[in-house]
């Protein structure tokens, strides 16, 4: 699936506000691992300007607490 296939229509734009309070979150104390990641991921996060390790970290740990959330609103419904 390409991005021009994702609907995105109903996703509100975001607003200067949203940029104004938005945060850079950096792991509190990093460690080196080794993790097999397919060229294409690695190729576009090089292109973002930014160390690619350490972006790569950031979104990692984002998807991670979103899903820590996930698993605790869960939990407290059963």
């Amino acid at each position: 699936m390409s991005d021009e296939d994702i609907d995105t229509s109903d996703i509100p734009p975001l607003s200067e506000e949203f940029f104004a309070n938005a945060q850079l979150r950096m792991p509190q104390s990093p460690i080196t691992v080794s993790v097999l990641v397919d060229l294409d991921t690695l190729t576009w996060f090089q292109a973002q300007g930014e160390s690619a390790e350490q972006q790569m970290s950031i979104a990692l740990r984002i998807y991670a607490e979103v899903h820590k959330a996930h698993q605790v609103s869960a939990s407290k419904s059963e």
